[in-house]
């Protein structure tokens, strides 16, 4: 009985810390003022900069934590998996094209991570250019989306682990990196 509640409570706080995640990635300034395509792969890559950020964060934090983050990355591909249903893919194509998306994820973060362990704007602008600008690069947005990243990183960082798998995320106001001149 302990355990199915402290099971419940976990997935509950999971569900939450992968709301907030998504919540971010969907504010109308990275569409509008940032330039990224609002569209379906434009909204996974925004989706896949915030939970990079996220897991980023919380790879150090111990065994515990470890099965924590591990659920909310769970929560994110039957999210995926369940988006893709919903828009009319085939029941057989849909774990081909989840397998996809891990592989995107694992791709976007081996890009990302170090650009912002090294706080190197141009490197990490280039590689939000090849994910979220492919067909129409966007120098000037990538260089802000990357500044946007590099302070959120930053305000991860600042807070505690207990606060981040409690779904308290503090990001960044994404207007606040639409005008710097770069």
């Amino acid at each position: 009985m302990v355990l199915g509640l402290f099971r419940r409570r976990s997935r509950e706080a999971g569900h939450k810390v992968y709301c907030e995640i998504v919540a971010q990635a969907r504010q109308p300034a990275f569409y509008t003022d940032f330039l990224v395509p609002d569209t379906i792969d434009g909204r996974f890559d925004l989706i896949v900069v915030h939970a990079v950020l996220y897991f980023r964060r919380m790879r150090s934090e111990g065994p515990k934590i470890a099965k924590f983050t591990q659920e909310v990355f769970d929560l994110f591909f039957q999210d995926m998996d369940a988006s893709l249903r919903e828009m009319g893919v085939s029941d057989t194509r849909v774990p081909k094209k989840v397998k996809v998306m891990g592989e995107a994820f694992y791709g976007r973060a081996d890009a990302y991570i170090p650009a912002i362990e090294n706080a190197d704007v141009d490197e990490l602008a280039a590689a939000l250019g090849r994910n979220l600008y492919p067909d129409n690069p966007e120098p000037v947005a990538q260089k802000r989306l990357a500044l946007y990243t590099l302070a959120a990183a930053k305000k991860l960082a600042d807070q505690t682990a207990s606060e981040l798998t409690a779904g308290k995320l503090g990001w960044p106001t994404p207007e606040d990196f639409s005008n710097i001149q770069v």
